[in-house]
């Protein structure tokens, strides 16, 4: 059964179909589930961030940490552990540079809006415990774009552990949206000895949820969430617990995703989401 289309859909969509609407360039973008063990056992959490309602793109909406790729990031000189760019690239579907910046922005976002920090002294280790002021400075830093991310790790002697990255699926916003991007998701269990830090500056709540949980609460009306954030967690619902999940990322593909409108004689409109139906929005079309 579909959905109601949102505010100002219906109008870009039939603009679009006339050729009067020329297509945002996607920016890119990454995203990570952050997942735990269910305190006292048996499953698994997802890390959730509430946007604050003031943000231009998705205010008020559930989300996982992640923001915008840095693009020099795949040139500069850092620390690096797990698979190489090349292999990223595969995985992800894109060049093998542009995949160094995605993987560094996952792990730069992940420290910013969880301080959770998936980095280490070495390629076998991972730093126990990033909550000291020290570290929130940094995280204050790099948000504010004071400090480079080549530069954080650098500075505190670390290498990035690609390997505790997983690429779960990508993203594109529609054609029709203004605000565009193209985001790949990863899933990451939290390293031994961290934890989430202190509500971040672009959220004004945070939650550790089991997937299912999160999902009925979207399906109840009572927390808001995009198409990826809630089928990602719908994937995930299945899984017992964080191994589980990422061994089932190492066994799917990382295809992308983007929505699809139509606009039929009576001028109703219909957005899907290929593989997704239970996505689909339908609603009476503007008037031309």
């Amino acid at each position: 059964m579909s959905t109601e289309l949102p505010a100002g859909w219906a109008e870009r969509i039939a603009a679009l179909s006339r050729g009067e609407l020329e297509p945002v360039p996607p920016r890119p973008a990454a995203t990570v589930v952050l997942l735990r063990e269910r305190r006292g056992g048996g499953g698994a959490e997802a890390y959730l961030l509430r946007r604050r309602t003031s943000m231009a793109f998705a205010g008020g909406m559930y989300a996982f940490p992640g923001g915008g790729v840095d693009l020099h990031d795949g040139t500069s000189d850092l620390g690096w552990a797990g698979p190489p760019a090349e292999e990223w690239g595969a995985r992800l579907g894109c060049a093998p540079q542009t995949a160094r910046a995605v993987v560094c922005a996952a792990v730069r976002e992940t420290f910013e809006e969880s301080g959770v920090l998936l980095a280490g002294v070495d390629p076998s280790s991972v730093v126990a415990d990033v909550s000291g002021d020290e570290w929130r400075s940094d995280r204050a830093a790099l948000e504010a774009h004071r400090l480079t991310f080549a530069e954080f790790l650098t500075r505190r002697r670390l290498v990035l552990r690609s390997d505790l990255l997983r690429g779960w699926a990508r993203w594109v916003t529609p054609e029709f949206e203004e605000r565009r991007y193209d985001t790949w998701f990863f899933v990451a269990a939290v390293p031994e000895g961290q934890r989430t830090a202190e509500v971040p500056g672009e959220a004004d709540r945070v939650e550790w949820l089991d997937p299912g949980e999160a999902v009925r609460r979207f399906e109840s009306g009572a927390y808001r969430m995009l198409p990826p954030t809630v089928t990602t967690l719908r994937e995930l619902s299945p899984h017992a617990d964080p191994g589980a999940a990422l061994a089932a990322a190492d066994q799917r593909r990382v295809e992308l995703v983007m929505a699809e409108a139509s606009l039929n004689g009576d001028g109703r409109v219909t957005v899907r989401w290929p593989g997704h139906p239970e996505l689909t929005m339908g609603a009476k079309g503007a008037e031309k």
